[in-house]
């Protein structure tokens, strides 16, 4: 069955940088959009950045300038680069990922890791 799962989440200081990443396994005919969200304690869910599966990307204007999402098809992964982290992006960042086990695409979703940035 379908899976999505995220790693490297942690601890940094403010300024500093980190990345997560996020691999799909399963029977999987294709991935279309991939992407990256976040929620914080007392704060709905919000998109951070997607990428499609032909490369092209989309920010939440906030991070567009520190942030960098990447993909593999090959490995069915996608990765966000992290840089000039602030306190405020402090949450836990969820995968998502519109897979298609037939021709029709189902969203899955991972079950998230935190990050934290201290001031």
């Amino acid at each position: 069955q379908v899976q999505v799962q995220e790693s490297g989440g942690g601890l940094v200081q403010a300024g500093g940088s980190l990345s997560v990443s996020c691999v799909a396994s399963g029977k999987i005919f294709s991935i279309n959009d991939m992407g990256w969200y976040r929620q914080a304690p007392g704060k709905q869910r919000e998109l951070v950045a997607i990428i499609t599966k032909a490369g092209s990307t989309t920010y939440v204007d906030s991070v567009k300038v520190r942030f960098t999402i990447s993909r593999d098809n090959a490995k069915n992964t996608i990765c966000l680069q992290m840089n000039s982290l602030k306190p405020e992006y402090t949450a836990v960042y969820y995968c998502h990922a519109e897979i298609l086990r037939t021709r029709k695409g189902n969203d899955y979703w991972g079950q998230g890791t935190q990050e934290t940035v201290s001031s």
